[in-house]
């Protein structure tokens, strides 16, 4: 008798364990889906072979990124940079060479270091691109792209 209580105890908690496996592989689908886009959008921008740094990238992030760039690990060895919401300014790199975007749209419209922004609003992915910005490093986005684009008059 306690080796069959024994035995129902362990094929439950087997099948309520395997419950909880979608939350982790919806948050790793998300990732995917913004890394995928993002590589469309770096690929876009740059004609070479892109370098990403994601200031403290986690290790499903990284992960999942891994499989559309190369990472690197600072800032000086990159041509991309991607900061996400949770950073703050990033003084110590210097924008030569690099092309900055951002997952913060108020990050991208006041700091004209970022050329364009991906992030979710009410569920959905908005991609906008400042056309001053562009033209200033000299970004010649596919046609396609034409809809993202935004003219902010910044004086």
């Amino acid at each position: 008798m306690k080796t069959l209580v024994l035995i129902l105890i362990l094929i439950s908690f087997s099948f309520s364990s395997s419950q909880y496996t979608f939350l982790v592989n919806k948050y790793d689908k998300e990732i995917d889906l913004e890394a995928k886009i993002i590589a469309k959008i770096a690929n876009s921008s740059l004609r070479e072979n892109i370098k990403l740094f994601i200031p403290n990238i986690t290790s499903v992030e990284k992960k999942v990124y891994s499989k559309y760039f190369i990472l690197t690990n600072t800032c000086a060895e990159s041509n991309f940079v991607f900061v996400k919401n949770n950073m703050g300014n990033i003084t110590n790199c210097s924008a030569e060479n690099k092309l900055f975007f951002t997952n913060n749209y108020r990050k991208l419209l006041s700091d004209k270091k970022f050329f364009g922004a991906f992030f979710w609003n009410k569920s959905r992915p908005n991609i906008v691109f400042i056309k001053t910005r562009l033209k200033k490093r000299h970004i010649k986005l596919p046609k396609n792209y034409d809809q993202f684009v935004e003219d902010f008059d910044e004086r």
